[in-house]
């Protein structure tokens, strides 16, 4: 178990939502912190094949969606990724679609009804991260992943590569195994199959074999037994390698299995048949005889293979014994990695998701494999992409814009229809190739920086920003001198209609106070009419007081008189 601890660096249980320990005592985590987008999604009962495969997550949004897992940069990887359809969706179309790594190419997933499908790759990391990424090619075929791997291997194993290229397995064969091996039996995890078609099997009287020096430290196990051919007449078939456009990398364990005396003698060589010779066995080594008790290995690199080609062990022409093998590995070298985007561009998104949650959502190189970059962004399409535009409209966005200046490829920044708040920032007008910057329908508020508005090559557009002076550098000051000058003349208006009202409402007491002294001191009349004729009625000023007192007023008619 101790072993475990130091090569696995993740086991990822996609879609699950429990912890599980599979039969080799190996534990799945679910994935549901490393990935914010895809559905979980469950195989039926009826096609379950194992806890961790049963599940899956399947992505119906975003052009590719990408797992990034912490590692160490330089560290050798191995990278296991699986599929199994399961017809979880009782659709009965297993999808196809495309496998990407740190911004590389990897394979095109081909998912059946029944199959598990596995790809494996082995590569020196260039970054603290390992992405793996699906990328939807299919309309109607969403990607999914059902489970994702990644072990740590020693710096001297597989070092016949270059560091800068990645080995995509082929095939991992243990020839003389009745059974599949892996951990714990294989400390680095690797999958060893069984071929279902053995010739001879026979089992190593010298089991266990000393594998301490052998290179690429293979798992013991695969020496337990071997596959050996029915004579020396016969090749033994190994497998077909198909055309590929790089060349491929062959290790081949071999191991006697009994101890051969000086009268026997074991001797052949690998031979590759072709379609270009097919009367002709090409010989591809020199010859090999095994030791007893330890290991030799016959190792393969940089082999073209240009047409469908058979491999084979030929027994040598001094030979007793037929050809024997005990395991086998065959990859695929693949093209010279990517560095992945420029890095300065990584980082100025970096800020842009730690600043925005919205964003957080993104992972993988965001440019690499062309076309798939992320969905708001746009590259060039040089070795190292630049990020040329950023289309944000509509995200959500809302605080302030981090300085994101070191972006200099930039063409074309959109922002319009989000709720970004506070100053403009000065350094968008200082961009050297920015062409267009839309900041329509925000918050932003202030002065428009004089970076921006004497920019006579940018396309700007700030309508509906209802705080933003558009006025340039003078704005602030202006509407700082507006304030201060309006409030003298608010003061100087607001005074003398104060003291105006007070001087005519202790006038209006006083005109008051003597028409009240002389209604008293005079006889009032007021007009009354009867049968329609008007008259001058006077009360006299004994009836005001006996009205005060509350009896009833006399009244003295004087004379009938027209009232026009």
């Amino acid at each position: 178990m101790s072993f475990l601890m130091i090569i696995v660096i993740a086991s990822i249980n996609c879609g699950a939502s429990d912890v599980v320990t599979d039969l080799n005592l190996i534990t799945w985590n679910p994935d549901d912190t490393l990935v914010s987008n895809g559905d979980a999604r469950k195989v039926p009962s009826i096609n379950s094949v194992s806890k961790v495969l049963d599940t899956l997550r399947v992505f119906t949004r975003r052009k590719k969606n990408c797992y990034s897992i912490p590692v160490t940069k330089g560290d050798k990887v191995l990278v296991r990724a699986s599929f199994y359809y399961g017809n979880y969706d009782g659709l009965s179309n297993p999808p196809e679609f495309n496998l990407h790594f740190d911004g590389n190419f990897w394979e095109t997933v081909e998912t059946t009804m029944t199959d598990v499908i596995r790809y494996e790759i082995t590569y020196v990391s260039k970054h603290d991260f390992v992405s793996v990424c699906v990328a939807q090619t299919r309309p109607g075929q969403f990607p999914f992943i059902s489970s994702l791997e990644v072990r740590k291997l020693d710096s001297d194993m597989y070092r016949e590569v270059d560091e800068s290229r990645a080995l995509i397995l082929l095939r991992r064969v243990s020839f003389g195994a009745s059974q599949g091996l892996r951990y714990p039996n294989d400390m680095y995890d690797r999958i060893w199959k069984y071929p279902a078609d053995i010739v001879s099997r026979v089992k190593n009287s010298a089991s266990p074999v000393d594998t301490t020096k052998t290179p690429n430290k293979p798992p013991s196990g695969i020496f337990d037994n071997a596959m050996t051919g029915v004579g020396t007449t016969v090749g033994l078939f190994l497998g077909t390698v198909n055309p590929l456009d790089t060349p491929i990398y062959a290790n081949m364990y071999f191991s006697e299995v009994t101890s051969l005396g000086t009268i026997l003698k074991r001797s052949f060589r690998v031979y590759g048949k072709n379609s270009t010779a097919p009367s002709d066995w090409l010989p591809s080594s020199t010859p090999i005889s095994p030791p007893y008790g330890s290991v030799i290995v016959q190792s393969f690199y940089n082999y073209s293979v240009n047409s469908m080609t058979d491999i084979y062990l030929g027994a040598y022409d001094n030979s007793d014994l037929p050809p024997i093998i005990n395991a086998m590995e065959v990859f695929q070298i693949s093209a010279v990695l990517t560095d992945g985007t420029n890095t300065i561009d990584v980082k100025a998104l970096s800020l842009l998701q730690s600043t925005f949650d919205v964003l957080g959502g993104w992972s993988g190189d965001p440019c690499l494999p062309a076309p798939y970059s992320w969905d708001w962004l746009n590259c060039s399409n040089d070795a190292t992409p630049r990020v040329t535009s950023l289309n944000l409209a509509s995200f959500d966005l809302s605080g302030s814009l981090p300085d994101i200046s070191s972006m200099d490829a930039l063409l074309i920044i959109d922002l319009h229809n989000n709720s970004l708040s506070g100053a403009i920032p000065s350094f968008l007008g200082t961009m050297p190739n920015l062409q267009r910057l839309n900041l329509a329908d925000n918050q932003f508020s202030g002065p428009l920086p004089t970076s921006l508005s004497t920019n006579k090559k940018l396309n700007l557009n700030v309508n509906g920003n209802p705080s933003l002076c558009t006025s340039g550098n003078s704005c602030s000051s202006t509407r700082g001198k507006k304030k201060s000058s309006i409030l003298p003349i608010i003061l100087g208006i607001a005074i003398p209609v104060f003291v105006l009202f007070w001087v005519a409402a202790g006038v209006f007491i006083v005109l008051r106070k003597k028409k009240r002294a002389a209604n008293i001191n005079m006889p009032a009349t007021v007009v009354t009419r009867e049968n329609g004729n008007p008259y001058i009625v006077q009360r006299t000023s004994e009836g005001l007081e006996n009205e005060n007192a509350g009896s009833p007023v006399p009244q003295v008619v004087v004379s009938p008189q027209h009232v026009a």
